[in-house]
């Protein structure tokens, strides 16, 4: 029972039913209609069980398992019960008419279905048509969607919901979309009737194609209108109506017009009561004319056009009540009866009453001779008549469609970068299948034949065309095609169409002669049904939904569509000149055939689909009754069965959806290569066997593919999938997460607020406390009065009741405590300090420990333990902690301020012992919380204030000890200098530990363990810091416990030695020290100091430092030399390698301290701290970390330290310092034994050692002496591979040779090895860095290590292989950017650990070094001036720097190595090398090009460098004609085009533009504008603005991206080279402004950088350089820029206006766009808040216009005045005689003032409301456009006197003057002058006391209670709604839009909020609204020339209630999709 089966319902189709068990156990089938069948036992085996699919049905019917007709009719029946009537049959929509309106076509879901993928949400018409608008702009190709279906299935408003779909996506608001959508009510109501099977039915058929832009936004449209069935006019059928405008005109016109028309009722017209169905329920014709003539108005139809269309209607109205009668003498004569509807008709066609007769009742035609004029019968002058009325119909409505074309069709231009795209909606009349069906059925069938054709053809045909073409194997599948029933009607020889064709065209035929020819045609099949004999007029054609017999009499009358020559000559004398216009072409031109235009316009549409992409709306209707929610299987089974669907599931479900083209396919999956080469019949493309796919159609070659690469391939392709659909997840659980912190944040903000009230009632409090101590001290004195003396004595007596109260509590609780421990009470001990601290550190070692003495010295540094000493150290006296209650209130930054300020909840400041339930401070991250709590139980247990669990862990080492032990782990290199971080996995790890309590910590644990946890909280997690300081000091203030108070103490200085506290607690802890004992406060105070100025650490303290804290003494540490001594130092928590580094330099007296370290030993391994801000303790604390790791005391780790040298500069010199050279040369001598210096030349090892001979023996010559020396330099290794006594003889000979030149001074020996390891080794002597490269030279990988030293940097993999090696000539510069170190022009690397950073001072200190001390320059350009030193570009120049000239002024003594010529020389035209050599030829071709013939390949191999020129080099054209003499240099070549020139080109710089004449011609005008005009350096006729130039020569460039590098190559060419002073200047203030409006191309931007460093004297060469950015204006520069510019200034200033009168200067600049520029002026005005401000532009014709925030500043001024009053410019500047060509100016004023009026308190920003709520209300009052009452303003009209006149009285005379500047307009005769007069002296004299700002606010502070505060009002005329005044006020506040009737202002007449306006926009004079949903809104339409205010004023109020909504609700919110 409950099954799901199918049961056969004997009609053919299957029958859903469910199994039901009766009480006596037989079966039962419940089918889907409700009716109950019985199952016997036979039938019981042959039912099918349901899919489960069927059963409650599926949103795409592609995935039914019942794939028959039964489960797709199944499916939309339990679809459409459960209210869904769209379901998918994969890309086609289905959709089932639900005759109700449902709310699925609001805003919302609009915003819900845009910009999501077609399926991912349920099926929507909205799914449909953005899949449509998607496709169109990602793949710039048209689409087209064709919404089919019958009469009545909803086709019309599926296109309409399209149309408002695309609008609304658009989202533009503007007038062109409102333009379109208007066109629809238009439509239909000239188009569409009432029909038995549809109220709104399209009797016409139209294609819209909407046009977008390269944006996606809309810029027009146009309409193709089809087969209008005219005869409805004429005659209806049972139960239908006319047209939809005849009934909506006699409904909506004016009395006096209906008197003007003689129009009455609809049931007094023969035309419109035909069918006996005069009203239609649910349609209130009425409304619908107000709406027609508001869509009329936005279609700019003219109130003339609308009178003539009335006119025509009224007419054809008329002529349908002209009666016709037969004469009595002959039948065959009419006579017409003379009525008052014959005259009117006459009278509105504006034709002659007598001729109208004649052409009704006669025919005239030709015969031989002459002309016969032949009397009609009565039916033919019916028959006559009812054909003029159809002719008159049918061309009015082509009329009314081609007007409309006109407003909103827009001719697409011949710009070849116009870029347009459409989609187009077909809505065309369903298949129709009538009791009799004549020739216009036949035609509609004949469309619904082709659109089946195209959607067979693009469904079924094509796509299994494909696959065969594709040799994919593939099994046609069989489908329903209609081709022999297109060949019937229109394709083969002798169709139905052409016979109907030729028969019209015959004079004599008949519907009888063509029905004959028609029959005996032969045919093949059964496709025509022939008459059933010589007297049936009926014959019959099978289509593709059905037989359809058509009666063909009236098929020749109704396909020649011909009104007789009389009716042409009629019109043709009518002065109607809308009816002339509508019959212009039969009145000039002969016409087709119906059917003939028919299929004209026919084939052009279905040329047009073929070229679209499809998408296809299947609609359905769901019974013939409209009747909701009722479902007819039999209709439904019909409409599928045609529409195709079953086909269609099985070819989508079988087939191959995603086909692509192969450059296509290349373009987008090239990724997946291993390969840059793309091209298949390139042999070499990386992969062996390469795989590609083959198509014939597509050009893919032949291929051969093994499975095992396709496997690979696919396995990389799902590999991309499922990272992509990962993210995608990541993003919508990060949204999540997001939105879940959001609500924790409010959740906090409020709790926070709630504390702080609190807070500020415990303040009230103790303010009243200390208030009444006050009066206390008053009362002592007497001087306080009976009453203070009353309120002291209760305040003291409180006072004391609390006092005694307490004392008794604590006598209470010391009895108890005495008899639960009677001995302790009896004997109390006191504390010893000493002892005390000695018990806390017990697990210290007694001796006085000294740093770097324990176990044994690493490897290779045992010699240098033998001289060390342990230094004595001096212990302080300890002082006892006194007891003292901690009172500091009254000081200003006390703890108890910090704590009432930031605790939560009721937590106080002084000592508790017991368990906080949540932390002292608020913390979003809920780990800090957990471990807030968890430190605080540890701080008790530490300090002692709560006893150890007693719960004993039997684990043997804790999980959190292992992590804090491992914490900072280190794998220590064997590369001196390279320090590699712990992995993340470990950091992660231990946070995920370091929350909550756990088992780890809930154990007995030792001190040390305790500090540590505490210690490793506050490391691991910055935030809880504060807490735990606060969470210490509160148990030591006010702590009566001794002996937790010095632990507490202990704990303190302990932390204040490792981190610091933030900015906030920082000034509180301070006072709170300096109140402290002075055995610890001064002590805690000074690491304090210490840890703030050197930074906070990284470890927990180590062993020594816990030592020093124990007894307070200075501790001490000893640093190995290299010499073998050692130097004790003093160290504390803070203490630097920079700190001990300075130190032991002063001790030892070392002068030259560069390059030497402090570094750090631990068994074999040793590395370098550096001489920087690392902290010494955290390498000690590691140290120990890792002897805990491996199991052992941390106090016996063997560390050691050691002062070595790591880095030389290039500069080293030997000679300058004895001592340091002497340390270095004995780490050298060591570093050869201990291995730590190699060599693969066995002559470097002699050398140094013959060197170390001569040191330590003298020239001396023994083999004892030759032995030592080589025992001592010579490591064992390399002694056994050659004998002993071979070294020795080498060592001897080599020291022969030293001692030779030596001249007896070991200190230059020393110098001279020293110099000899630094050039031999310079790699040992470096810094080490792990890098990952980002782009750059290609190496053999991507991560290696960077080492930096004096010879120049060095790139090695991890096995020391050199990958790359840079000198310092070779680079350019070094940059940094937050994650990036750049080493220009082209590597750019990204150190691989944050804690190891590239250290880029470094090598920027070594290029300046080098540049300042070298005297090798080369030249940047040819100097050929006698005066100075002559060169060319590319010499090689030595500087004297011998004082010769003033190197400030940029002169320096210089001498040619080509020439030898010496001379002086500037430096802005040579480049300084960073080298202290001559460099060598090769740097020199690396850095500079030296010949002509060096080609980019040859260039490319030089990454470093970086110059204009070789961009120009590169990128420009081959050397050609220049100039106007017509001269070609054959020698000449690229680089000579790159120099100034005095006369214009030809042709433009750069290769990509040769091949375009159009921009090669702008680019010479551009470069003639350059050249002539701005920058002098050509002569000119005629002087022209310096703002005409910039138009020109920027504005081509502005609208052709390809010209923007053109024009920088331009200017840049006339700034090199260029002897012009005055040129060069002009060409920089072109420069300045370019870089202001568009940045260089990518390829071009770094030269250009380059142009502008190398010239760094310019005075706009830096500001250039800041310039360059990645921001595109949209205009040439503003007049404001250019005059700025023009007086040398880079800095604007732009005058502001307010509406208070006052004007401000502001700096603005060509980057500052309209938001900056208002949040800038907020900010100099100190408002609260820059929300809700705007910028405003004023011209003099008063029109006002908003600035869009997101445009820049300069744009927006131009755009605004360049736009209106063009012509009136002109003609301005003609009157003024201005021929000169200056542009003329328009002058404007910029205002900035509020524009939306939301968070409006006044007197919450006195500023603001002084400046612009004051001044902007105050207008709007005294207009009346408020609603007040008499006394209201009196009052405010007091305030408005006092801030006129403010305290001077002699001014109340001029009040009966004044009082349209005091009372509103409208209420000024209320009263008489005087009474007035007397009212508002009165509020004045009431008011006294205030100033004049105060009577400002209180002004602002009455009106503010008003709902129309804050509005924008606007008067506008309406029509829309009859119901409201013509003329109205609208106001716009943040409320919405409020409809007011201004002259009665009481009576509010509705208010639209800002939810229900679905659509809005502007015209020139006109501002349109929707409000409702898209389907049943409202449309308001008024005139106003300040549309487009209200326009903006809308726009900025949605987007400001958007920008909030999207803020509160969830990113993956699904109305709002990320």
């Amino acid at each position: 029972a409950g099954d799901w089966v199918w049961l056969d319902s004997g009609a053919g189709v299957p029958i859903g039913a469910r199994v039901k068990v009766t009480e006596g156990g037989q079966y039962l089938l419940v089918d889907d209609e409700g009716k109950e069948h019985k199952l016997s036992q036979v039938e019981e085996g042959s039912i099918r069980v349901m899919h489960p699919t069927s059963v409650e049905g599926v949103e795409d019917m592609i995935r039914l398992g019942d794939l028959n007709e039964a489960g797709l009719l199944r499916n939309l029946l339990v679809r459409h019960r459960q209210g869904n009537i769209y379901t998918y049959t994969g890309s086609v929509l289905v959709a089932v008419n639900p005759y109700k309106e449902l709310p699925i076509y609001t805003s919302e879901q609009v915003r819900l279905y845009h910009d999501r993928r077609l399926g991912e949400l349920p099926p929507h018409v909205f799914a449909i048509a953005d899949a449509c608008y998607f496709n169109m702009r990602r793949h710039r190709k048209d689409q087209c969607c064709i919404i089919s279906g019958e009469s009545g299935a909803g086709k019309t408003e599926s296109t309409k919901l399209v149309l408002q779909f695309l609008a609304a996506v658009s989202g533009q608001h503007s007038w062109i979309e409102q333009q379109i959508l208007e066109a629809n009510p238009i439509l239909e109501a000239f188009g569409n009737a009432k029909t038995i099977r549809n109220d709104n039915s399209s009797r016409f058929g139209k294609y819209v194609e909407i046009f977008f832009n390269k944006d996606g936004v809309i810029e027009g449209a146009r309409l193709e209108q089809y087969l209008l069935e005219k005869s409805r006019v004429c005659h209806q059928a049972k139960e239908e109506r006319n047209y939809h405008i005849f009934y909506c005109m006699l409904a909506g016109i004016t009395t006096d017009q209906k008197k003007t028309l003689c129009l009455g009722d609809a049931s007094e017209f023969s035309y419109l009561k035909g069918g006996h169905c005069i009203v239609c329920d649910g349609r209130d014709d009425a409304k619908d004319y107000t709406r027609i003539r508001q869509a009329l108005k936005i279609l700019t139809f003219t109130e003339i056009h609308c009178w003539e269309i009335l006119k025509l209607l009224a007419a054809l109205l008329h002529l349908g009540n002209v009666c016709f009668e037969g004469r009595s003498f002959s039948e065959c004569s009419v006579r017409l009866f003379l009525s008052a509807h014959f005259t009117t008709a006459a009278k509105l066609l504006e034709v002659q009453p007598t001729a109208l007769a004649v052409s009704l009742t006669y025919r005239s035609f030709m015969t031989n001779r002459e002309l016969v004029s032949k009397p009609l019968s009565s039916e033919q002058a019916i028959n006559s008549r009812d054909a003029f009325v159809k002719a008159i119909y049918g061309k009015l409505f082509i009329w009314i469609v081609g007007k409309i074309n006109s407003a909103i069709y827009k001719m697409s231009t011949s710009d070849p970068k116009y870029v347009r795209n459409s989609i187009g909606l077909l809505d065309i009349f369903g298949f129709e299948n009538f009791a009799s069906n004549s020739f216009e059925q036949l035609c509609i069938n004949f469309a619904n034949e082709q659109l089946q054709q195209f959607f067979v053809s693009h469904v079924f045909k094509l796509e299994q065309e494909e696959y065969n073409k594709e040799n994919i194997a593939w099994k046609n599948i069989s489908f329903e095609d209609n081709t022999q029933t297109l060949d019937l009607l229109a394709v083969k020889p002798l169709n139905v169409l052409a016979l109907i064709d030729e028969e019209s065209h015959f004079p004599k035929g008949t519907d009888v002669t063509m029905l004959n020819k028609m029959n005996q045609v032969p045919r093949k099949g059964n496709i025509y049904i022939p008459s059933k004999n010589t007297h049936d007029m009926e014959f019959g054609i099978r289509h593709f939904a059905g037989e359809v017999y058509y009666d063909s009499r009236g098929f020749l009358e109704k396909n020649r569509d011909a009104l007789s020559s009389d009716i042409i000559k009629l019109i043709n004398t009518s002065t109607n000149k809308l009816l002339q216009q509508i019959f212009e072409k039969e009145l000039t031109n002969n016409i087709s055939t119906l059917s003939g235009q028919f299929r004209q316009s026919l084939d052009s549409l279905m040329k047009a689909l073929y070229i679209c992409q499809p998408f296809f709306i299947r609609c359905f209707k769901p019974n013939d009754d409209k009747q909701s929610m009722v479902f007819d299987r039999d209709l439904c089974m019909r409409q599928l069965h045609y529409s195709g669907m079953m086909d269609t599931i099985r070819i989508r479900k079988l087939g191959y959806p995603i086909r692509h083209t192969f450059q296509q396919f290349l373009q987008r999956y090239r990724v997946l290569l291993k390969t840059t080469v793309c091209d298949p019949q390139t042999p070499r493309i990386g992969l062996r066997n390469a795989a590609w796919y083959c198509s014939t159609s597509s050009g893919f070659p032949p291929f051969s593919i093994s499975f095992e690469q396709l496997l690979h391939g696919l396995e990389r392709l799902q590999s991309k999938i499922r990272g992509r659909l990962t993210r995608q997840r990541y993003l919508k659980e990060q949204a999540a997460v997001v939105t879940v912190q959001s609500h924790v944040r409010g959740y906090l903000a409020r709790k926070s607020y709630s504390r702080k009230k609190v807070t500020v009632t415990v303040l009230q409090a103790h303010t009243g406390a200390m208030q009444a101590r006050k009066v206390t001290n008053k009362i002592r004195t007497g001087v306080s009065s009976d009453v203070t003396i009353v309120c002291a004595f209760l305040a003291a007596k409180e006072r004391e009741e609390r006092e005694w109260t307490t004392k008794e509590l604590q006598q209470r609780l010391d009895e108890v405590l005495s008899r639960s421990s009677p001995q302790a009470a009896a004997r109390p001990e006191p504390v010893d300090e000493q002892e005390m601290v000695e018990t806390m550190f017990d697990f210290l070692p007694d001796r006085v420990a000294v740093g770097g003495q324990e176990g044994p010295a690493p490897e290779g540094f045992e010699d240098l333990e033998r001289t060390r000493s342990i230094p004595e150290v001096i212990e302080e006296k300890l002082v006892e902690l006194p007891e003292a209650e901690y009172n500091d209130e009254d000081k200003e930054f006390s703890f108890v301020t910090f704590s009432a300020l930031h605790f939560q909840g009721t937590a106080t400041h002084s000592h508790i012992d017991q368990r906080l339930r949540q932390p002292l401070l608020h913390h979003e991250d809920e780990g800090d919380s957990l471990a807030c709590l968890t430190v605080w139980w540890i701080i008790l247990r530490f300090m002692g204030d709560i006893a150890e669990p007693k719960h004993i862990n039997q684990e043997p080492s804790t999980q959190i000890q292992k992590n804090l032990g491992n914490r900072q782990n280190r794998r220590l290199s064997n590369i001196v200098g390279l320090d590699q971080v712990q992995s993340e996995n470990e950091t992660e790890e231990e946070s995920n530990i370091l929350i909550g309590e756990g088992r780890t910590l809930d154990r007995p644990m030792s001190d040390l363990e305790k500090l540590h946890t505490i210690v490793g909280y506050a490391l691991s997690r910055r935030d809880i810091r504060d807490e735990i300081y606060c969470q210490i000091i509160k148990q030591l203030v006010n702590n009566k416990n001794q002996k937790s108070s010095l632990r507490g103490w202990v704990l303190l200085s302990v932390c204040l030695g490792i981190f610091p506290p933030t900015e906030l607690l920082m000034q509180y802890l301070e006072s709170f020290l300096r109140a402290g004992p002075s055995s610890y406060g001064p002590y805690c105070a000074e690491r304090l100091r210490r840890t703030v100025a050197n930074g906070e650490r990284g470890e927990p303290p180590c062993w020594i430092e816990l030592q020093a804290v124990k007894t307070k003494k200075t501790t001490v540490v000893s640093v190995a030399l290299m010499n073998g001594s050692s130097i004790s130092l003093p160290l504390d928590s803070a203490g630097t390698s920079a700190e001990l580094c300075q130190a032991l330099a002063e001790k030892v007296h070392i002068k030259d301290t560069y390059g030497f370290s402090l570094y750090i030993g631990f068994y074999e391994k040793v590395w370098s701290l550096g001489s920087g801000r690392k902290h010494v303790m955290d390498a000690i604390s590691q140290c120990e970390q890792e002897m805990r790791r491996k199991g052992e005391e941390e106090q016996h780790a063997p560390w050691r330290l050691y002062f070595r040298k790591e880095l030389f500069s290039p500069w080293h010199d030997s000679s300058i310092d004895a001592v340091s050279t002497d340390l270095i040369y004995r780490q050298i001598i060591r570093g050869l034994k201990s291995k730590e210096y190699y060599s693969e030349k066995e002559d470097d090892f002699v050398q140094l050692a013959a060197m170390h001979y001569f040191v330590t023996f003298g020239s001396t010559n023994s083999v004892e002496n030759a032995k030592k020396v080589v025992e001592e330099c010579i490591t064992t290794e390399l002694i056994e591979t050659k004998s002993l006594g071979k070294w020795i003889e080498m060592v001897t000979t080599a020291h022969t040779q030293v001692a030779g030149y030596s001249l007896n001074r070991n200190d230059s020996v020393m110098g001279n090895a020293v110099d000899y390891a630094r050039q031999k080794w310079p790699i040992f002597f470096s810094k080490f860095y792990e890098v990952t490269q980002m782009s750059g030279p290609p190496l053999q990988k991507s991560s290696f290590i960077v080492a930096i030293n004096w010879n120049g940097i060095s790139f090695q993999d991890e096995k020391e292989k050199k990958l790359l090696e840079l000198s310092y000539p070779e680079v350019t510069g070094v940059h940094k950017s937050r994650y990036e170190h750049h080493c220009p022009p082209k590597a750019i690397f990204t150190s691989s650990y944050p804690t190891n950073p590239l250290d880029i001072n470094l090598i920027q200190g070594y290029l300046e070094g080098l540049r300042e001390r070298s005297v090798y320059a080369v030249a940047l350009q040819d100097v050929n001036d006698p005066t100075f030193l002559s060169y060319k570009r590319g010499d090689v120049l030595v500087m004297a720097k011998n004082g010769e000239y003033s190197t400030d002024r940029g002169w320096i003594e210089g001498t040619s190595e080509r020439t030898g010529a010496t001379g002086a020389v500037s430096m802005d035209t040579v480049l300084v090398l960073p080298t202290l050599d001559k460099p060598s030829d090769a740097i020199l071709v690396g850095r500079f090009y030296l010949s002509d013939q060096l080609s980019y390949q040859d260039i490319s191999h030089y990454t470093s460098f970086s110059s204009p020129q070789l961009f120009f080099v590169v990128t420009c054209r081959q050397p050609g004609k220049e100039g106007g003499r017509g001269r070609q240099d054959r020698g000449a070549s690229k680089e000579k085009l790159w120099a100034a020139t005095k006369e214009p080109i030809k042709q433009p710089l750069l290769r990509c533009l040769e091949g375009n004449s159009d921009l090669g011609n702008l680019a010479c005008i551009s470069f003639t504008d350059i050249l002539h005009s701005y920058m002098g350096d050509y002569p000119i006729k005629h002087v022209r603005q310096p703002i005409e130039l910039t138009d020109q020569i920027f504005g081509a460039a502005m609208q052709h991206v390809t010209l923007q590098d053109e024009v920088y190559c331009q200017i840049m060419r006339q700034m090199t080279s260029n002897n012009s002073r005055i040129s060069v200047d002009y060409g920089w203030q072109l420069l300045w402004l370019c870089t202001g409006l568009f940045p260089p191309s990518h390829s071009l931007l770094k030269y250009t950088q380059r142009f502008l460093e190398s010239r760094p004297r310019e005075p706009l060469a830096t500001d250039c350089l800041q310039r360059i950015q990645m921001l595109l204006r949209k205009l040439p520069p503003h007049q404001v820029e250019v005059d700025a510019i023009q007086q040398n200034s880079s800095q604007i200033f732009h005058k502001i206006h307010f509406p208070n009168d006052v004007t401000e200067i502001f700096e603005v600049s060509s980057t500052t766009r309209i938001r900056d520029l208002v949040r800038n002026i907020a900010y100099k005005l100190i408002l609260n808040s820059a929300d809700g401000y705007g910028l405003s532009m004023k011209t003099p014709d008063k029109v006002w216009v908003a600035l869009n925030d997101q445009d820049y500043f300069f744009d927006s001024l131009r755009q605004t005045t360049n736009q209106p009053k063009k012509a009136k410019r002109v003609r301005e500047a003609k009157k003024s005689n201005k021929t000169d060509g200056t542009p003329v100016t328009m002058p404007y004023l910029v205002i900035f003032m509020r524009k939306l009026w939301f968070n409006v308190t006044p007197g919450r920003d006195l500023t603001a409301d002084l400046t612009f709520h004051f001044p902007q209300e105050l207008p709007k009052y005294l207009r009346g456009f408020h609603t007040c009452t008499k006394e209201e303003m009196i009052s405010l009209a007091g305030l408005l006197f006092r801030v006129k006149v403010d305290t001077d009285r002699s001014q109340f005379v001029m009040i009966p003057r004044m009082l349209k500047e005091l009372v509103p307009v409208d209420g000024l005769k209320t009263m008489s002058p005087e009474d007035w007069k007397k009212h508002i002296i009165a509020s004045y004299n009431k008011q006294a006391g205030i100033t004049l700002d105060e009577a400002k606010v209180a002004f602002l502070k009455a009106i503010c209670q008003w709902p129309t505060f804050g509005c924008a009002f606007f008067e506008v005329k309406q029509t829309s709604e009859p119901s409201y005044p013509g003329v109205i006020r609208i106001a716009v506040s943040k409320q919405g839009v409020h409809f007011i009737d201004p002259k009665t202002k009481v009576d509010l007449l509705v208010m639209h909020p800002f939810s229900r306006i679905t659509n809005w926009s502007s015209g020139t004079t006109y501002f349109h609204m929707t409000i409702g949903n898209l389907v049943k809104g409202n449309t308001f339409l008024c005139e106003t020339s300040a549309g487009h205010k209200m326009d903006d004023l809308l726009s900025s109020y949605v987007s400001m209630y958007e920008m909030q909504r999207q803020a509160v609700r969830p990113r993956n919110n699904s109305m709002f999709p990320t």
